[in-house]
């Protein structure tokens, strides 16, 4: 995680000594060309303070994922990035440009917070009763109550979150 991290904020120094030119990776919402955008989208933001915004919940959120191993962590962030930039490009209002991982946070949010359940495991079920007593008030984000802040890539990245839970529970053991 703390290389994901870390290649994120080499992409923010690249963009900001660019110009700004790795924005144009956001995704902007129903233009098909915009597609091949919706997983770079994930791994660029606006601004540092954006970054610094997603980096600590990335790190913490997807270390703990990354702890039920590296092959299900991938499968899962793919599909929270790919559920995340197709909700935005779905959704998102006309004229807007979306980016960044916090659909990813969303995701690993949601990920964790009902895998446990999913699994039926009760230590995954306590850290997911925990990353919801630390992380709970993310949940606002998921709610259109702040302008340019996309709600959309974050309930699509919650749901992306649940939805990898489901796909890739692990077999009971009988």
């Amino acid at each position: 995680m703390a290389g994901w991290v870390a290649l994120l904020w080499m992409l923010e120094a690249i963009d900001a000594a660019s110009g700004h030119a790795l924005d144009t990776f956001g995704i902007t919402p129903r233009e098909v060309g915009e597609l091949r955008d919706v997983v770079p989208a994930a791994f660029v933001h606006f601004g540092f303070d954006h970054l610094a915004a997603n980096s600590v919940p990335l790190l913490v959120l997807g270390f703990i994922a990354a702890l039920s191993g590296m092959r299900r962590f991938l499968a899962v962030a793919t599909v929270i990035i790919l559920a995340s930039g197709l909700g935005v490009w779905l959704t998102a209002p006309e004229h807007s440009t979306t980016a960044g991982a916090s659909g990813v946070v969303f995701g690993l949010f949601g990920y964790l917070l009902i895998r446990g359940f999913v699994d039926r495991r009760v230590g995954d079920v306590i850290i997911g009763l925990l990353v919801g007593a630390v992380y709970g008030s993310l949940l606002w984000g998921v709610l259109p109550t702040t302008d340019g802040v996309s709600w959309q890539g974050h309930l699509f990245g919650l749901l992306g979150g649940v939805a990898a839970a489901f796909a890739f529970r692990r077999p009971r053991a009988t």
